[in-house]
């Protein structure tokens, strides 16, 4: 696909904005030491230091692909075949739910279900379709206890998703019930939050909503149902509710299916006092009918 590359960028990066800068290997002189020595003048060798302890953990521990296993150049990464198979979504796609168009019409255009049933939330943006390579890296996020796959996935959510970065306040992410988080352990959709919320420097609230009910597994339920069963399942505690109000609420989940999830976290937040909501997943489930 046209102006994407395979890599992803290391953990040290500073920001989204500072991907691919890379060291530059000049030789660095230390300045003598004197009164008002900024700390700031140890930066570069700092990062040479950095780059040259990297150099030699990937001499002894190359780096491979994080889905297929193969050998790539950078650590945390896709490798190229891999890349290829993940079928990204970009313009032209509904600017209200996300979903790509098979033809450009124009900006600014709706799907018709979202015509027909807008959401709660604003806008959704995902990474890619729910297929495939994609589908493997978030089965084994959640079932294969991979949680350094967030690193992976939540710098190209970051990417996917600058726009509503751009708007938000502040990221949460979608809970789970207490029970479910100690059977799993970790919560993927609030280590992806947290990587969003660092690449973008905003700050992250992973206790912005509370999971209050217990409810079904929503894998084989109808849109009908999924919106039934997370009825009251969701809450801002008292604590939070001063995050919220009049807040632009970044939403944050591993994968968008029929939106009933979001949906309905989004009008608890929105109860709750939040400006708007606008949701970011790595994957979203898409139809072609």
């Amino acid at each position: 696909m046209a102006g994407r590359t395979a890599t992803v960028f290391s953990e040290e990066e500073p920001s989204s904005a500072a991907v691919g800068a890379g060291a530059q290997g000049r030789p660095v002189t230390l300045p003598t030491a004197r009164p008002g020595f900024r700390a700031a003048a140890l930066e570069p060798p700092r990062r040479a230091l950095a780059a040259a302890l990297r150099g030699l953990v990937a001499l002894v521990y190359p780096p491979v692909c994080v889905a297929c296993r193969a050998a790539t150049g950078e650590a945390q990464a896709l490798c190229a075949h891999c890349w290829g198979e993940i079928g990204f979504i970009e313009r032209p796609y509904c600017e209200r739910l996300g979903t790509p168009f098979a033809v450009d019409l124009g900006p600014g255009l709706l799907s018709p279900a979202a015509i027909a049933d807008p959401p709660v939330f604003s806008r959704a943006r995902a990474v890619c379709r729910f297929e495939g390579v994609a589908r493997e890296l978030v089965h084994r996020l959640k079932y294969g206890d991979r949680a350094e796959l967030t690193l992976t996935l939540g710098r190209m959510m970051a990417q996917a998703g600058h726009e509503l970065i751009a708007e938000a306040d502040l990221v949460a992410s979608v809970p789970l019930h207490r029970t479910r988080l100690w059977r799993r352990r970790f919560n993927q959709a609030a280590l992806l939050a947290g990587t969003v919320a660092r690449l973008a420097a905003l700050p992250h609230e992973p206790a912005l909503l509370a999971r209050v009910r217990r409810t079904r597994q929503q894998v084989g339920l109808s849109r009908s149902q999924r919106a039934d069963n997370l009825q009251g399942a969701f809450r801002v505690p008292e604590s939070a509710r001063r995050l919220v109000e009049g807040r632009r609420v970044l939403l944050v989940d591993d994968v968008l299916t029929t939106g009933a999830t979001v949906n309905a976290a989004a009008r608890i937040l929105l109860r709750a006092g939040a400006r708007q909501v606008d949701v970011l997943t790595f994957a979203r489930v898409v139809t072609d009918a």
